[in-house]
């Protein structure tokens, strides 16, 4: 059987006993963890404040792929609290703030964007969310959902979605500390930042779809990023399920 790039990339990223050398961190080279857009415009966010009843048992039981929504806006409170949910700040200790998703390292290599059809008090575009000042950055304005739909293969949940979740990595952020294993870990990260916001759109009763297939260059251009040293991995369509 003929190996292929993912069967190399898995054997060659492997920890094995005995074959594992430290290397020093050069500290003064590690890449920034926030990226921020320093000419866009920012809207704050409102508060994430806790709004859904549903317990996590319950969130759990009733998770599932929701691919068909109605048009109603998604209100701006509930998409704060989406987004501090999925992968934002939970707390602060000993100088460093910490998420409410795990990463390897406390890296935090993953970015969120929006494309954005139908939230209440926000127009319709892409918007980069700023962890650390919990607000989005305009990138542009407009309805870029029928581009997101063809970037996604066609399918029809994103051109459906009152808002569309796009999560990429700065890959230098965790290659930095972990060189070419680097790459496992970004993955991870994003699917743990994935489950978070599938469980909080389960307990307010929202429809979500996580989406791993779609066009890498067509996203990137989207949201504009290089697809080098930033790039798409994950997206994730939600809004109100159509009964």
């Amino acid at each position: 059987m003929l190996e292929g790039l993912g069967d190399r990339f898995q054997s060659e990223t492997k920890y094995i006993r005995g074959e594992m050398r430290g290397v020093g961190l050069d500290w003064s080279h590690q890449p920034e963890t926030y990226k921020i857009y320093k000419d866009a415009r920012r809207i704050q966010l409102p508060k994430p404040t806790v709004r859904a009843t549903m317990s996590l048992d319950e969130a759990l039981r009733k998770r599932k792929s929701i691919r068909v929504y109605t048009s109603e806006p998604l209100p701006l409170e509930e998409l704060s609290y989406l987004l501090w949910a999925a992968n934002g700040i939970q707390r602060q200790e000993n100088g460093l703030e910490f998420r409410t998703a795990p990463s390897a390292g406390a890296l935090y290599p993953i970015e969120t964007y929006l494309i954005v059809s139908s939230i209440t008090d926000l127009t319709p575009g892409v918007y980069h969310y700023a962890v650390r000042d919990h607000e989005l950055e305009v990138i542009k304005t407009g309805n870029f959902s029928h581009e997101a739909m063809r970037a996604g293969l066609g399918q029809e949940m994103i051109g459906l979605a009152a808002v569309t979740f796009v999560w990429t990595a700065v890959f230098e952020r965790s290659k930095w500390k972990y060189h070419q294993r680097a790459y496992r870990y970004v993955y991870l990260d994003t699917g743990h930042i994935a489950q978070n916001l599938a469980l909080a759109a389960t307990a307010f009763e929202l429809g979500s779809c996580q989406i791993g297939a779609l066009y890498d260059d067509e996203v990137n251009q989207i949201i504009g990023v290089d697809g080098v040293e930033e790039s798409v991995l994950y997206m994730c369509s939600l809004g109100w399920p159509k009964e």
